[in-house]
């Protein structure tokens, strides 16, 4: 299943790494009490390495890689740390938050429909982020611009500089958005969900842009995506996420060569295999917990390992595995 990224030997974590999160905590309030979206995760990644995070939809990935730049909103609490190259974010203000966002950090968001602005002509954005990061003239930035959308195998470049979103298609458009986040060569690309509303081929594309953009800049990449597969196909190392909390974590050839939690095992037996002829793919029961509710194990109600004593406590990821970590009662030494 892991492509040839993901074989690559994975990076060392040097003593600092590029960026490094401990213990990070994302909240909100809610009617009933506190939603817990992001609960105490660790990571660490390092120049060079691209990291996939996997979940379903609701697993806090958005929010974890949202708390990187403080984007997650006004009504978000956060706690823990952030650091990029030893400096803490959390808590930065605005205006020096300001100065990572895009120019050191850049993120890729998954609609980018939303991403763009309708009244603006692709140049102007793009020579936009040019001008506010980097200081360039108008036309620095106009040359700089087209470079961009050469770089990022976008056909026709300097017409489509004159257009506005609605007049590209959506492979264009994300081509465009891959564009802007990297235009200033940010030393790291947080990628939440690229290629999700794309047909087959043109995800197969992007993902494709993305490593070799990667390949030729050396920048680090946090790849979002629920589809286990696509990550895959990207990800050096992979990081599985269940209800806020990071579940397994291991090379992504390992994952998928022996995979321990059971979230992971339901995962990777839903995808698709050619090898496999069934009637229907299988499903995991149930859904993503409510996050401001439960003890125990979150993913008691689904497992099919489950015994009672899971619902009594919360597991510890312990490393099983050089590198392989996870969070699970059930999983033999």
């Amino acid at each position: 299943m892991a492509s040839t990224a993901a074989t690559a030997t994975t990076l060392s974590i040097s003593p600092e790494p590029l960026l490094r999160l401990e213990r990070v905590s994302v909240s909100y309030p809610a009617p009933a009490g506190t939603v817990q979206a992001v609960r105490g995760v660790d990571l660490a990644l390092d120049s060079g390495e691209i990291l996939g995070i996997a979940g379903e939809s609701g697993s806090g990935k958005t929010q974890l890689m949202l708390s990187i730049l403080g984007l997650n909103g006004p009504r978000a609490s956060l706690s823990g740390s952030v650091r990029y190259r030893g400096r803490e974010l959390l808590g930065l203000a605005t205006t020096e938050l300001n100065e990572v966002r895009g120019a050191r950090i850049a993120m890729v968001f998954q609609d980018p429909a939303t991403a763009l602005n309708p009244y603006m002509t692709i140049g102007r954005q793009l020579a936009e982020v040019l001008r506010v990061h980097r200081g360039a003239s108008a036309r620095e930035a106009r040359e700089r611009a087209l470079e961009m959308l050469e770089a990022v195998q976008v056909g026709d470049a300097r017409r489509r500089l004159r257009q506005y979103p609605h007049e590209l298609s959506g492979g264009m458009r994300q081509r465009a958005v891959i564009a802007m986040a990297l235009a200033c060569e940010p030393r790291m690309l947080i990628a939440d969900e690229p290629s999700t509303a794309l047909d087959v081929t043109i995800q197969a594309q992007i993902l494709d842009l993305m490593l070799d953009l990667q390949d030729r800049t050396g920048m680090a990449i946090q790849f979002i995506s629920h589809n286990l597969a696509v990550v895959s196909e990207i990800a050096h190392e992979i990081i599985v996420m269940y209800a806020g909390r990071i579940v397994e974590r291991a090379p992504a050839e390992e994952l998928f060569a022996r995979p321990l939690h059971p979230y992971t095992l339901g995962l990777i037996a839903t995808l698709p295999d050619p090898g496999r002829r069934v009637a229907r793919l299988p499903v995991i029961p149930g859904g993503v917990p409510d996050l401001d509710t439960g003890g125990g194990c979150r993913f008691a109600d689904r497992c099919p390992r489950a015994e009672p004593s899971c619902r009594e406590a919360e597991p510890e990821a312990v490393e099983r595995a050089p590198g392989h970590l996870v969070a699970c009662f059930k999983v033999s030494a």
